[in-house]
């Protein structure tokens, strides 16, 4: 199944930020979204994964079928990360944890409770919830905040994994993941004109 966009209007509150955008991602597929601070990459995201409703276009695939990763990271602070895992496991119904912790070398980091890990590892974990969820489209917003060198390789080694079993990923990143032939999508030409005179920073914290 391939995923597209069709004329897509994407609005952060009652205020449009995004018009008349498309888009066509095949199985295997990556599409890096582009675009300076406050062009709108996360509010995109956020209406891919049905967070917020389109205020026109439509896509050919329900929220249902994203994952979508926001920046934060969304984990209890006590709970271990074993726990956090299992219980990961029990709400996509997926039937082993064991890829989240080789695919994100959590092994050493299982008995630890959340609020004792480092952000980078925080991330790690956080992250490890895609391979859980069983979705074939990841929505993924700056994935590799707080991630070093190495954890970003993992990661990319991820991504890599999904697209090479059918599935597709949708990417707001600034650094280059090294994904061989993925697409490129520049989010500013369709910022909607009534936000052109807003101010930047602003609206990248309200993201």
């Amino acid at each position: 199944m391939d995923y597209t966009a069709d004329h897509l209007a994407c609005a952060r509150g009652d205020r449009m930020v995004i018009a008349e955008l498309s888009f066509h991602l095949a199985p295997g597929r990556a599409l890096i979204l582009r675009g300076p601070n406050g062009s709108g990459k996360t509010t995109l995201l956020r209406c891919l994964a049905g967070l917020t409703p389109p205020m026109a276009g439509r896509t050919s695939f329900a929220p249902e079928e994203v994952a979508y990763a926001a920046h934060a990271d969304g984990l209890k602070a006590q709970m271990s990360v074993e726990e956090t895992l299992h219980f990961w496991a029990q709400v996509f119904g997926a039937s082993q944890i064991a890829p989240a912790i080789t695919g994100f070398d959590l092994g050493p980091l299982m008995s630890r409770r959340v609020h004792t890990l480092s952000a980078g590892q925080k991330r790690r974990l956080s992250l490890s919830r895609l391979v859980l969820t069983g979705r074939r489209l990841w929505a993924l917003d700056e994935p590799t905040v707080s991630l070093d060198s190495r954890a970003v390789a993992q990661f990319a080694a991820a991504v890599t994994a999904h697209l090479a079993g059918g599935g597709a990923a949708i990417i707001a990143t600034h650094i280059d993941l090294g994904l061989t032939g993925a697409d490129q999508l520049d989010i500013a030409p369709f910022r909607a004109s009534a936000q052109t005179d807003t101010d930047p920073f602003l609206d990248e914290a309200l993201q």
